[in-house]
């Protein structure tokens, strides 16, 4: 929520929270952030971070003024947050369950309707009492991948086929190189070392 305060102006673009859905059925999560100058720019960018070779549904990025977190604790000394004001409408619930997931912070847990941010926070801590941690956003704030399959494969398929090989599998060329030079194939090189 409180961001450092700099004497400097930011230059960078606006930070959007990225949300990954793995396979049809499952809830999206919270795969880490990307800096965009606008929602197509956010979605490309998201694509090549985070779904380079995993495999991908979905993708929905929301920018992070449009976001509002909170820790039990952090209510517990700051309980103004559950009045933070808004638009009514239809917010996205979030929760962080445990800290054994190091790549998620939260898994989405369904919506509910409110009078803004505050009201919408209040409903997710009293629908899931038991987190570490909540996340709220309005419905209207989300740029999302088009759903029609067209889309899923240009944008999914080619992730999935990807092959990944470790470093290890590609050799090391100086071993390469020396092995050349050992059998005299290097022509500029044998010469030269044969005069020294």
């Amino acid at each position: 929520m409180t961001q450092p305060q700099s004497s400097s102006p930011d230059t960078q673009w606006p930070r959007w929270e990225v949300f990954k859905q793995d396979a049809p059925g499952r809830p999206h999560q919270a795969v880490g952030s990307v800096h965009a100058g606008d929602p197509p720019h956010a979605l490309l960018t998201a694509r090549n971070v985070f779904v380079r070779r995993p495999a991908a549904v979905s993708l929905w990025c929301v920018r992070e003024d449009d976001i509002l977190t909170a820790t039990p604790e952090e209510l517990t000394t700051n309980p103004a947050l559950l009045d933070s004001p808004g638009e009514p409408g239809t917010y996205h619930v979030g929760v962080k369950r445990t800290n054994k997931r190091s790549m998620t912070f939260v898994d989405l847990s369904g919506i509910v309707t409110a009078d803004g941010p505050g009201d919408a926070l209040r409903q997710a801590q009293s629908l899931h009492p038991d987190v570490l941690a909540w996340m709220v956003f309005p419905e209207t704030a989300v740029v999302r991948t088009d759903e029609d399959p067209g889309t899923v494969a240009s944008w999914f398929a080619p992730a999935k086929d990807k092959t990944y090989k470790q470093q290890q599998h590609y050799g090391v060329i100086g071993r390469h190189v020396g092995e050349l030079k050992r059998a005299g194939l290097m022509p500029g090189r044998a010469a030269s070392e044969e005069g020294a």
